[in-house]
């Protein structure tokens, strides 16, 4: 991959991928000017999501004139107050020096629609699955703030697949060796078995491209 420079853009993400950003800037791929992150788990909040997201962008700008937000579509930002506002019509509101990569949410980011199905194929033997990313194993009580286990029974055992976690940073060998407990317990309350999946950044970092070559 041709590496792309950042240096003049500044990026504002969900905070559930705080950790593969960050190890993007350690690693040298993302040397952007700055980078800020929102509450991990807002799509839960929309009117919190926006409100954080847009002063977000806001303190961004006095940084750098470009901005790349790392926020999926329809998946992350759904208004029941305002069904026709969409994370597209804030995007466009904040002008056009602000993008947004081309995901649905940050699984999407992670593994395109077909990996995970080829993932889910030889894991689960197609059953359903329930995605996540590191960020929804170390953010647990952002992401599912709220939910009590009554929510979690309504949800979670659907998926017969399990839960598979998209891990390009080694974190679920890190947490299983110090935190087994923890993970027990967290597999325990969704009521399905927790599995990491390893992958690389590719994808990431290919849409993070794509979005500061269309800045350029």
């Amino acid at each position: 991959m041709t590496h792309t420079s950042f240096s003049d853009i500044a990026i504002v993400s969900c905070g559930t991928l705080t950790l593969e950003l960050n190890h993007l800037k350690e690693a040298g791929f993302l040397d952007a000017r700055q980078i800020l992150f929102t509450t991990p788990g807002l799509h839960e909040r929309p009117k919190e999501l926006e409100r954080q997201l847009v002063k977000r962008v806001e303190r961004a700008k006095e940084k750098a004139s470009k901005v790349i937000v790392v926020y999926g579509g329809k998946f992350c930002y759904v208004n029941g107050d305002e069904p026709t506002r969409t994370m597209k019509s804030i995007i466009e509101e904040l002008g056009p020096e602000v993008v947004r990569i081309q995901a649905t949410h940050c699984m999407d980011m992670l593994a395109s629609e077909g990996e995970r199905k080829s993932i889910a194929q030889e894991m689960a033997g197609g059953e359903k699955v329930w995605w996540m990313t590191p960020g929804w194993i170390k953010f647990r009580h952002d992401v599912f703030n709220g939910w009590d286990k009554g929510l979690a029974n309504e949800n979670f055992p659907r998926h017969t697949g399990g839960a598979i976690v998209l891990d390009g940073i080694g974190y679920m060998d890190r947490y299983m060796a110090e935190q087994p407990e923890d993970l027990l317990e967290y597999s325990d309350w969704m009521g399905i078995p927790i599995q990491p999946y390893p992958i690389t950044l590719d994808r990431i970092k290919s849409l993070l491209s794509e979005q500061a070559a269309a800045l350029s």
